[in-house]
């Protein structure tokens, strides 16, 4: 397992979404990302997470930021998921594990592997500039939204 640090690089990785196309980190490299874990779709806590994303959506795109989500769930949950909310950005299935156990950010639950509710901000080389580790779901879209505008400042 790697050790995510900030002012290193990212993970990179290769994950589809909820509509099976394929993301990668390094596409988007010259932005920033804010790129967050989850643990389930359509949980209480994970619904109100991601919700609470989807709010800020728009104000993110408009400063040029890249919102990526990911947990362990199936492209057919995100998608169900995602149609349900309503969803404006990707959610990406990480069914394996791989990236959320690159990122720190796997918990294992006898045979199941879930991801931790961890968020990252990745600056436009690649680098991880901050990592908060778990976050509480309610009012986290916002709060990383403050801190993407931080970063983006002292950045």
């Amino acid at each position: 397992m790697s050790v995510v640090e900030i002012g290193k690089p990212a993970p990179g990785f290769e994950l589809y979404d909820q509509s099976e196309n394929l993301y990668r980190l390094s596409d988007f490299l010259g932005r920033w990302v804010v790129l967050f874990f989850y643990p389930k779709d359509n949980t209480p806590g994970c619904t109100a997470e991601v919700c609470g994303f989807n709010f800020e959506y728009d104000r993110l795109q408009a400063l040029g930021v890249e919102l990526l989500g990911i947990s362990t769930d199936s492209h057919r949950s995100h998608l169900k998921f995602a149609e349900k909310h309503q969803l404006k950005f990707p959610i990406l299935s990480d069914r394996e594990g791989r990236v959320v156990l690159a990122y720190g950010s796997l918990f294992r639950l006898g045979p199941f592997k879930v991801a931790k509710r961890d968020s990252f901000i990745i600056d436009p080389q690649g680098d991880v500039a901050a990592i908060y580790r778990s976050v509480k779901a309610k009012g986290h879209g916002r709060f990383m939204y403050e801190k993407i505008l931080q970063a983006m400042a002292s950045g």
